[in-house]
């Protein structure tokens, strides 16, 4: 579709996927090696040739056949990125405005403030060295050295470009995270992408949700920059480092419980999964770890016959990111996102209770086609707020920063209990917002001529 062709419904529904990369749509292999690898612009010329280079080896999402046996490399970049390629200005003020003005600007907005604030985070992330984010994947050891290897050929003999961050990661043979728990599991679906849902009781979102150029679902066309070539088929990146208090969760909870097992309990009602990623809503009392490694059934349900949060408390941290069809202020599937969240650093022991001063946690990534109305409204009202759950002074028991006056509501008869206190688990130590593009933009943002 050119821009001077008037789209037709397929154009607007359906998914161009030889031209959308395959790290926006694709489920990452499981397990996996991989690293993020941040890049400086010095030079234009050197930054133009590596784009076209790029475009070379970039996967797509119709290169890969098995998906869980694929390696993959992937490209985005920030403002000051396409700023430094020589994008022009008419082009770059079609951009979100949001993306326009990168994470660190919009730290009031995401909570980003105190131990989280941007004068606080790694060196160079928030920074306006931040240029091009690589992020590198392949399901082993000796596949992810290919894919590094092509990587530097990529960048070889460019002068130009200065490589000054870089974060390895990995997803563990368990699935777990730092804290133990089974992630990643609720996914959404989206049409005419070739993947169904985790969840059978929601249905398939409209391609414009996470791709722009397509319809998404309010009807309208996700806004694409101009031109057409350079936004079609592309995507907002959010990615953030995010350290994890492993000790600390663990000691909290054995501040709380009883024992053992009313310590797991605990730590399951504040994720509203157990560790084996088996939900409270289906497993209410102990874990079942054979649901919970059952991909057709460990996602397949909904929070509306548990108003009260009885099963699962409507503060825990997996219902507020995906509410589901739970009684909230807001429309659920307004505001899905496509999470690509990575571990990074050793796991700290088991039973460990004391810090061991190693940096682990999560590399946080996330695809949308609507900052404000996806990824910061999440971030700003299911995770920083309760009002939308009827709890304004409950926030995400797992990832927001927590004060004194912080408390989490364990719902259960005859009397419900409160946990105070709640230190802060989670801390932000950078990130940014990036603009994924597709294969023929990466060829555009290429050209000399720019």
């Amino acid at each position: 579709m050119t821009s001077a062709t008037a789209p037709t419904s397929a154009d607007l529904t359906a998914l161009e996927l030889d031209d959308i990369q395959a790290g926006t749509l694709r489920p990452r292999p499981d397990p996996y090696a991989g690293a993020y690898l941040v890049l400086r612009i010095d030079d234009r010329r050197d930054g133009q040739e590596l784009v076209r280079r790029l475009a070379e080896v970039v996967s797509s999402a119709a290169d890969v056949l098995d998906p869980l046996a694929q390696a993959s490399l992937s490209a985005a970049f920030s403002f000051a990125g396409l700023r430094a390629l020589g994008v022009p200005q008419d082009s770059l003020d079609t951009f979100a405005p949001e993306f326009q003005q990168g994470m660190a600007a919009r730290a009031d907005k995401l909570g980003d403030v105190d131990r989280n604030a941007p004068a606080h985070w790694e060196h160079p992330l928030g920074s306006s060295d931040v240029h091009v984010v690589l992020t590198l994947l392949a399901p082993d050891v000796a596949r992810f050295e290919a894919t590094r290897a092509t990587a530097r050929t990529a960048l070889d003999k460019l002068p130009g470009i200065g490589r000054v961050w870089r974060q390895d990661v990995y997803s563990p043979f368990d699935g777990r995270n730092s804290f133990g728990f089974h992630d990643g599991i609720s996914q959404p679906g989206i049409e005419s992408s070739g993947l169904p849902g985790r969840n059978p009781h929601e249905a398939l979102l409209k391609p414009g949700e996470f791709v722009l150029g397509y319809l998404n679902e309010t009807g309208d066309v996700s806004p694409t920059p101009q031109p057409e070539v350079l936004g079609r088929n592309g995507s907002y990146l959010v990615f953030r480092k995010l350290y994890t208090d492993v000790a600390a969760f663990r000691r909290y909870l054995h501040e709380q419980a009883t024992s053992p097992a009313e310590e797991e309990l605990l730590a399951a009602k504040l994720f509203g999964r157990w560790p084996s990623g088996a939900p409270l809503i289906l497993a209410p009392d102990h874990d079942k770890p054979e649901l919970g490694a059952d991909p057709d059934r460990n996602n397949a349900f909904l929070y509306g016959d548990d108003p009260q949060g009885l099963m699962c408390p409507v503060s825990s941290h997996a219902r507020r990111m995906n509410p589901r069809d739970a009684a909230v202020t807001g429309e659920v599937r307004l505001h899905r996102l496509l999470r690509r969240g990575a571990t990074y650093g050793p796991p700290l022991p088991e039973g460990v209770l004391d810090d061991d001063g190693a940096d682990r946690g999560l590399l946080f990534a996330a695809v949308n086609a609507n900052l404000a109305r996806q990824y910061e409204f999440v971030q700003a009202q299911w995770a920083n707020d309760g009002k939308f759950i009827g709890a304004p002074d409950e926030h995400d028991p797992l990832i927001a920063a927590h004060d004194e006056h912080d408390q989490f509501t364990l719902p259960r008869k005859p009397i419900r209990r409160r946990l105070r206190g709640l230190p802060t688990f989670v801390v932000n130590r950078g990130g940014e917002y990036c603009f994924q593009p597709g294969i023929r933009a990466l060829r555009w943002f290429g050209d000399p001529d720019t």
